[in-house]
C-alpha cells in the first residue's frame, strides 16, 4: 500500500455493554500518537471527529433483551452513513471505537460502497468473543455481544437493514481470529453460520502465519476485499490491560502486530476498525498505545 489519504473516524460509544469508560478510546488513541503516526509513515490523514453519542446515564435502556437499541440503532446509521460517504474519493479508512456495537455501523458502510459497484466485502473479526448473540440469546442484552450476528442478517431490524438490505456480509465470508470465549446460548448459532472461527487452539496448534493467510482467503473469496475489525480483548489482557471484557490466553504482542502486517501486506483490506480501547481500566495507556502500534503496522510501518 502506497502512501494515501486515511480518514480517521471516533465512535464514542459505550450504549452497547456494562462497563463504562470505553467511550473515551477513541480519546485515548488520539493521544498516544495515531495522526502523527500515520503522518510519519507518508499518508496524508484527515480527522473526522467524532459521531454523536447519547448518554447512556440519561437514558432508559429499554428492552432488556436489547438494551439502548434505538440509540445504538441511531449511532449505527451516522456511522454507516458517514463511511459510505467519506470512501467516496477512494480513500482509507480507520474506525476507533468505543464498543464493538460500532462496528454494525462501520461494516455496513463499506459494505453499502462495494454494493453500489455490484461487489460484495469480507471480514476478519479479531476477538476473544463470536459477538453473535441474538437479543433471543444473549444473556445480557447487551449489543456489542450481537453486532456479527447482526452484520449477516440474524438481529433487530433497525441494526439489519442499515443502509439497505441484509446481509451486509456473507457468512462465508467472515472470519473469526483469536476465539476463546464463546457463551453457552450462543454456540449453536456460531456452529450454524457458515461463518469461519480460528480459536486460539488453532492459533496455537497452526500458528498466526497460516491461521491469516486462510483467513484472508475465505474473507477475499469473491468479494472487493475484507473488512478488519479489531477488538483490543483480543489481544491477551496481560499485554493489553485496558479493556471492558479481558479474557486470558489470547494473541501476543507479536501475534497481533504480524496479523496486522499482513492484513496490510495483502492490500486487500478496505478498512480497519479499533475498537474496546478502555482507559479506565488501562495501565499508563499502553492498550491505546499498543492500539496505535497495530494500526501503524496494518498501514505500512515495519522494523526495516
Amino acid at each position: 500500500m502506497s502512501p494515501q489519504l486515511l480518514k480517521i473516524l471516533g465512535v464514542p460509544i459505550d450504549l452497547g455493554g456494562n462497563h463504562r469508560g470505553v467511550d473515551m478510546g477513541p480519546s485515548a488513541l488520539r493521544v498516544a500518537g495515531l495522526n502523527a503516526g500515520l503522518r510519519s509513515l507518508g499518508h496524508e490523514v484527515r480527522d473526522l471527529g467524532n459521531v454523536s453519542v447519547p448518554n447512556p446515564q440519561s437514558r432508559d435502556p429499554g428492552n432488556p433483551t436489547a438494551r439502548f437499541l434505538d440509540e445504538i440503532g441511531g449511532v449505527c446509521s451516522e456511522v454507516a452513513a458517514t463511511v459510505h460517504r467519506e470512501m467516496g474519493d477512494g480513500a482509507g479508512l480507520v474506525v476507533l471505537g468505543g464498543d464493538h456495537s460500532a462496528a454494525i455501523g462501520s461494516i455496513s458502510g463499506t459494505s453499502a460502497r462495494a454494493a453500489e459497484r455490484g461487489e460484495s466485502i469480507g471480514v476478519i473479526w479479531v476477538d476473544a468473543h463470536t459477538d453473535m448473540n441474538t437479543p433471543e440469546t444473549s444473556p445480557s442484552g447487551n449489543i456489542h455481544g450481537m453486532p456479527v450476528a447482526c452484520l449477516i442478517g440474524r438481529g433487530p431490524d433497525k441494526l439489519t437493514g442499515i443502509l439497505g438490505p441484509s446481509p451486509k456480509v456473507k457468512p462465508e465470508n467472515v472470519v473469526f481470529v483469536g476465539i476463546r470465549s464463546v457463551d453457552p446460548t450462543e454456540r449453536d448459532l456460531v456452529h450454524g453460520s457458515g461463518c469461519h472461527v480460528f480459536t486460539m487452539r488453532e492459533v496455537d496448534e497452526l500458528g498466526i502465519r497460516r491461521v491469516m493467510t486462510t483467513a484472508m482467503e475465505l474473507a477475499c473469496a469473491d468479494t472487493a476485499g475484507f473488512h478488519l475489525s479489531f477488538d483490543m480483548d483480543g489481544v491477551d489482557c496481560r499485554v493489553a490491560p485496558g479493556v471492558g471484557t479481558p479474557v486470558m490466553g489470547g494473541l501476543t504482542y507479536r501475534e497481533s502486530h504480524l496479523l496486522c502486517e499482513m492484513a496490510h501486506d495483502s492490500e486487500q483490506m478496505i478498512a480497519m476498525d479499533l475498537m474496546e480501547v478502555n482507559p479506565v481500566e488501562d495501565v499508563r495507556n499502553a492498550t491505546a498505545e499498543l492500539g496505535v502500534e497495530l494500526i501503524l503496522s496494518a498501514h505500512g510501518k515495519k522494523i526495516l
